[in-house]
């Protein structure tokens, strides 16, 4: 192919590389100079353009685009006619895009004026959405390096689209005391939307105690049931194999392929296998409609593409998905540390639901339930950490034996829980720029929580309370500014800082997590004994 400077006489069959309006004359880029607008250019007084002529062996920009196009294109996908050496390719179904890496990696090696560009592989697509698009760079290219670029390309069409099946989802959820039934009814609901581009059925919905027993039971019903995929949405997070999901897919006869994905949202999901059907431990987030790691699992296996153990491991690049306030983010250069909050353990109340028993004496995982939640706040880096104790005083201070605590009796602890608030925060030291407060009956609250927290009061510093949600809906602990801590003393009653974040409006931040631990509390026997089995 010839480029350059041609006079206007010597243009006629050759392309114009650039548009021009000259006299009568307009001349599109890319449009073939004729006899006619040749005349009419020199009569506009042009002497000379730039132009493109092709030589023998050149293939047209258009005819190379439309060649290649087809070339690359597979299964349920449709490509449009060629226009200025392009070729779009649409998808014809809805699904998951399927693309080979290394043939298009091949492709776009083969000479600079070839190229074609992708959705990111396995992406999910409805139907019409571009998916690729192919552009000859030039107005022609060697008939030696088209080919050379279809050779590249692997057997297989290197873009295609795997269409969603019909497919039948069981759900099981299991419960805990704590977890209300307006969550797992909200899960089941985001559920179903994530299941509506692929024109599944959420065939069953199946609520268990969060116990392996029932819930291997639950898994073994529908291994030999009609659905296609079994999910299990766990009241608590999946933190070990040994933990009750996985444990209760073994006893069901089933297999745990992979635990832990490296992206995020969504680390805590397990990949499963049982009598050939997959089985997902869906991560805490997927009870919101937020895109995370649960949606890419789920959206391969409805479109009938199994992911592995490997798979799982390769999903790291790009499987950041958002910016999380959750987690700790880095320092600017040279910027200060700024001052932890406090921390208040609220321990003072009569446990009166549990019986006659303190709840906050009785023993979890080893250690009394007081101590798991003073210690998250200790873990955290909280400083001091204030416990405010009431009922059965001696028995509440002595579980905290060791522990580097303020111990600060609230006497008026009858009166309800913002008398010992009021108790907690009028011990603080006067440098505390903020408060976080737990509740000593939320043992499975942990550091990382209360971190996620204090970041977000970092990043918000003209913020006035910082709360954590699950599913939209409030939870503790909650992280009170310095500018409220007057308005603590006018509280009265059992409803604690409630009221006070009402009135803070939208200076109050709130931080979704995935961990249903902010919403548990210990205050029945049968709570205790759920979190126990």
């Amino acid at each position: 192919m010839k480029f350059g400077t041609v006079p206007v006489g010597e243009a006629v069959g050759a392309v114009a590389a650039h548009s021009i309006r000259a006299g009568a004359i307009s001349l599109r880029k890319g449009a073939t100079v004729t006899d006619a607008i040749a005349a009419g250019l020199a009569e506009a007084g042009v002497a000379e353009i730039v132009a493109v002529r092709l030589e023998p062996g050149d293939v047209d920009e258009n005819a190379a685009a439309e060649r290649l196009a087809s070339r690359l294109s597979g299964s349920f996908i449709r490509a449009e006619k060629p226009f200025t050496g392009r070729v779009n390719l649409f998808a014809q179904a809805a699904g998951v895009l399927r693309i080979d890496v290394a043939a298009i990696d091949a492709f776009n090696s083969v000479d600079e004026a070839i190229t074609v560009a992708t959705l990111p592989a396995l992406k999910a697509v409805v139907e019409g959405e571009l998916v690729a698009t192919v552009k000859i760079i030039p107005y022609a290219v060697p008939q030696e390096q088209v080919e050379r670029a279809i050779a590249a390309l692997n057997a297989d069409a290197a873009v295609s689209v795997a269409p969603y099946r019909a497919t039948k989802v069981a759900v099981i959820s299991t419960l805990l005391p704590g977890l209300k039934p307006s969550v797992v009814d909200k899960t089941l609901r985001v559920m179903r939307e994530r299941l509506q581009p692929a024109q599944a059925l959420l065939s069953a919905d199946d609520r268990v105690p969060h116990e392996a027993g029932p819930l291997a039971q639950a898994i073994a019903k529908h291994a030999d049931g009609e659905a296609g995929i079994i999910v299990v949405f766990g009241a608590s997070a999946i933190t070990d194999r040994r933990d009750v999901i996985p444990q209760a897919l073994v006893e069901a006869g089933g297999s745990v392929a992979h635990l832990g994905m490296p992206v995020d949202p969504g680390n805590l999901l397990m990949l499963g296998e049982i009598a050939g059907k997959p089985v997902i431990g869906a991560p805490g987030c997927a009870r919101s409609p937020k895109e995370n790691s649960f949606d890419w699992v789920l959206q391969r296996h409805l479109a009938g593409i199994p992911v592995t153990r490997a798979d799982a491991q390769r999903m790291g690049v790009g499987g950041l998905l958002m910016e999380i306030v959750s987690r700790p983010q880095p320092r600017l250069p040279g910027a200060g540390t700024p001052r932890l909050p406090a921390g208040i353990v609220l321990a003072a109340g009569r446990s009166t639901r549990m019986g006659p028993d303190n709840k906050l004496l009785q023993n979890l995982r080893g250690k009394p339930i007081l101590r798991h939640a003073v210690e998250a706040q200790l873990a955290a880096g909280l400083d001091p950490v204030i416990v405010v104790t009431g009922h059965q005083r001696e028995q509440v201070e002595a579980v905290l034996v060791g522990l580097p605590v303020t111990c600060v009796h609230n006497r008026d602890y009858a009166e309800g829980l913002s008398s010992s608030l009021r108790a907690g925060v009028a011990a603080l030291p006067a440098q505390a720029p903020a408060v976080l407060v737990s509740l000593g009956d939320m043992p499975n609250v942990t550091a990382q929580v209360i971190e996620g927290l204090v970041e977000g009061f970092a990043q918000r510093p003209e913020a006035l309370a910082v709360v954590p949600t699950l599913l939209g809906n409030r939870g503790n602990p909650v992280l009170l500014a310095r500018d409220l801590f007057p308005a603590v003393t006018l509280l009265s009653g059992d409803r604690g800082a409630r009221r006070l974040l009402e009135e803070a409006g939208d200076r109050v931040v709130e931080i979704a997590f995935d961990d249903p631990a902010i919403a548990l509390d210990v205050d029945t026997p049968e709570a205790l004994r759920a979190l126990r089995d």
